[in-house]
């Protein structure tokens, strides 16, 4: 492997134990090189902390960072934010060289950072191992290049297309597998979106598993407030995380609820309403977890970029509601096929 793409391959690593607790922020990796050694490696550890060339920076001397060579995923910020530039840090550092995996999509950062670098006589190089440091902010690339948050629906179906055995009744239909998967799944995105029949008939949590201190935020479509009636959901009262109900009932809106839960009153029957609301408080990425009407939506509204569907090797019968049902044709690009412990995981891209 030619060197340049051996250390960022290190440097990518690094950027992956960011996972899960960077939220808004991608997850970057660095390391400092001199001499054909690594002198140290950096990531971006927490939302608000210190970035990743700041973090390996810190663990060396002068002397040591001195004519020395920076790997980075991210293109390094040129402004203030939650912290300073890191620009500023590494031409203060006396860095010689830095080379960049991915310029940033973000609006303020875009060739800024790289500009101030070249301007001090840094060496930049740039595009090494582009296309996977791109593949692991895939939700963040796509939301600073396209001003909307990626969407990805999920079902669970028999193989007779079911998603349950009978009408406005929940039904168990994968495995555990599945389960420890979905659980990954919501981990991350940013904010987990269902409609109001799911909250009644399944009473989820929508929570997950894997530990981390930004879980998704909990979004429930309920145009005509159905919730009123259904006032002891767990969603509705375990305080676990921001739970935000999109409606247009106006009782629903005076609601008192817990102060993790939010109403915001939609104008239109638009789900491009709701998602347009969710990309102005900057949530980048929309797990669809609700029922087949939902899903529909998105997909006729032309939304989706994303499908995953988990089969299980059961058949459920007619008295049950069919899978997701577009009303046209639908192809899947780059589709990926798994098989978790006879259940069959198929993801496939559709909008991007």
């Amino acid at each position: 492997m030619e060197k340049d793409q051996y250390y960022m391959n290190l440097a990518l690593q690094e950027a992956k134990k960011g996972r899960f607790q960077t939220w808004k922020n991608p997850m970057v990796g660095a390391v400092i090189v001199k001499n054909n050694q690594v002198l140290a490696t950096g990531h971006h550890i927490h939302y608000g902390q210190n970035h990743a060339e700041r973090d390996a920076i810190s663990k060396l001397t002068p002397e040591q960072l001195f004519n020395s060579t920076l790997y980075v995923t991210l293109e390094p910020c040129n402004h203030y934010g939650k912290q300073p530039p890191c620009s500023d840090l590494i031409v203060k550092s006396k860095i010689k060289r830095v080379v960049i995996g991915q310029v940033d999509p973000h609006k303020l950062v875009t060739g800024k950072g790289i500009a101030k670098l070249k301007s001090h006589n840094i060496e930049v190089k740039t595009g090494v191992l582009t296309s996977k440091i791109e593949e692991l902010n895939k939700f963040y690339n796509y939301f600073y290049r396209n001003n909307k948050p990626w969407i990805t629906i999920k079902e669970a179906t028999s193989l007779d297309y079911r998603v349950s055995q009978n009408k406005n009744t929940r039904t168990n239909i994968t495995n555990q597998s599945v389960y420890f998967r979905v659980h990954q799944e919501r981990a991350n995105y940013q904010a987990i979106m269902i409609g109001s029949s799911t909250a009644i008939i399944d009473d989820p949590s929508l929570l997950t598993s894997v530990k981390t201190d930004y879980p998704p935020i909990r979004v429930i479509v309920d145009r005509r407030g159905r919730l009123l009636n259904h006032l002891d959901l767990k969603v509705l009262t375990d305080h676990q995380s921001l739970t935000w109900i999109f409606t247009q009932n106006k009782d629903l809106i005076r609601k008192k609820f817990n102060d993790n839960i939010q109403v915001l009153l939609m104008k239109s029957n638009e789900l491009s309403e709701v998602v347009n609301k969710l990309a102005q408080r900057e949530i980048q990425s929309i797990y669809v977890e609700g029922g087949p009407t939902l899903a529909r939506s998105f997909l006729n509204e032309d939304l989706a970029n994303e499908l995953i569907d988990y089969i299980a090797p059961t058949f459920l019968g007619s008295a049950g509601p069919a899978g997701v049902l577009p009303r046209g044709n639908l192809n899947l690009h780059n589709v990926q096929i798994e098989n978790l412990n006879n259940n069959i995981r198929i993801d496939g891209e559709i909008n991007v």
